[in-house]
């Protein structure tokens, strides 16, 4: 049998990523007026409707309604015939205040800062390997990949003019006995479409104009299996074909199956909260653990309680590939990676409003994020001698 392993990805119109992206721009808004402010927005999709809930603690004001419509309608749902669009969808609004219970667990000592607490309990995990140049595994890549340069051609409107904003993608890798990738075995593309557009025009196009600019020649063949929008039709899509959840595609957003994950959601949520910002110090630990040459493969794992500051756990998983023992080398992360929510919030620069951007495409691999950057493979080799 061929050793495979999947992953998917889905576009900036997914009913998803819109409700994702909606709760992102309100955090970003607030966080522009007070880098303080605590949040905790979800937001709920569907035909003709927005609704937006959560707890938030600020002294910020914003238009939550008309931040929702101008995300939704910068993702491209501008048509009425979508029966979900900016200019005529319902936006529901019931945001209450966070907990003081929370709060007083997060804030106690705030005078000082580096004793703020943890915004909840949980267990976080980051991952790299050495699969790609940005150190993720090949088969998440390809797959955002090919939905974001899907998204792209949308907006230029010349050689795709059909297509609509919801897109999702399914790449699946073939791996040598020792688990390095060989060859793309097969290819799942679902796109929204017009309604006068032809099965075969997409598909030839999709052949033609998409998988060139995205997958590498050298890992397709005769026998890679490709299937374009496998259903024969998808005109009904978005909120209108399918509701839309803040932090649903948890795999999506994180490494495609690959490594683990402890649960917990991105989007909406200000870097208090570890699900989000420990997730982000998880994989800069894991990522310059790998480029530092330690591990051709590393899983760290941080876990938290709330209201406490330091981890609970620290974890290091070089999978058999580390030059050093992995306790020795969990117990250099200790020493050389300020895992409390305060360090995390300073290395990477937190409380800015850099959200939006991260809620499409995944949050990992991606070079203009702060916790992508390369700047600690020296201390940490330096820690295990």
């Amino acid at each position: 049998m061929k050793k495979l392993f999947t992953s998917e990805s889905v576009s900036e119109g997914h009913p998803d990523k819109v409700a994702d992206q909606i709760s992102d721009s309100i955090l970003d808004a607030l966080l522009s007026q007070d880098p303080d402010s605590r949040v905790a927005v979800e937001t709920l999709v569907t035909t003709g409707l927005a609704v937006i809930s959560g707890e938030v603690r600020t002294n910020a004001y914003v238009d939550v309604q008309e931040i929702a419509r101008e995300t939704i309608r910068r993702i491209g749902y501008t048509k009425s015939s979508y029966r979900f669009d900016s200019e005529s969808c319902g936006v529901i609004v019931a945001i209450h205040q966070q907990s003081d219970d929370i709060a007083q667990g997060v804030d106690e000592n705030k005078e000082s800062n580096k004793s703020i607490g943890a915004g909840d309990q949980g267990m976080m995990f980051g991952y790299a390997c050495k699969e790609t140049d940005t150190y993720m595994p090949l088969s998440i890549q390809l797959a955002h990949d090919l939905v974001r340069e899907l998204a792209a051609i949308r907006k230029e409107g010349k050689i795709m003019p059909y297509l609509a904003p919801d897109s999702k993608s399914q790449v699946t890798i073939q791996n040598d006995a020792d688990g390095n990738p060989t060859r793309v075995d097969t290819i799942v593309l679902s796109t929204q479409h017009d309604a006068d557009v032809s099965q075969e025009q997409i598909k030839k196009d999709v052949r033609e104009h998409l998988f060139p600019r995205v997958i590498p020649s050298n890992l397709l063949d005769h026998d890679t299996v490709m299937h374009i929008n496998p259903t024969g039709k998808f005109v009904i899509g978005g909120p209108h074909g399918d509701t839309g959840l803040t932090g649903r595609k948890i795999i999506v957003d994180t490494y495609g199956g690959h490594g683990a994950h402890g649960g917990g959601a991105f989007s909406g949520k200000d870097s208090t909260k570890v699900d989000r910002s420990a997730a982000y110090a998880a994989r800069h630990i894991a990522k310059n653990i790998v480029a530092a040459g330690l591990a051709e493969n590393c899983l760290i794992q941080l876990a938290y309680a709330i209201g406490v500051a330091e981890p609970v756990s620290v974890s290091v998983n070089t999978y058999g590939t580390g030059v050093v023992d992995d306790l020795k080398l969990a117990e250099a992360v200790r020493r050389t990676f300020d895992c409390t929510p305060f360090g995390i919030i300073t290395r990477f620069g937190l409380n800015r409003p850099i959200f939006t951007q991260t809620a499409a495409y995944g949050h990992f691999g991606r070079s203009e994020f702060p916790w992508e950057q390369l700047d600690y493979t020296d201390k940490i080799a330096d820690a295990v001698k």
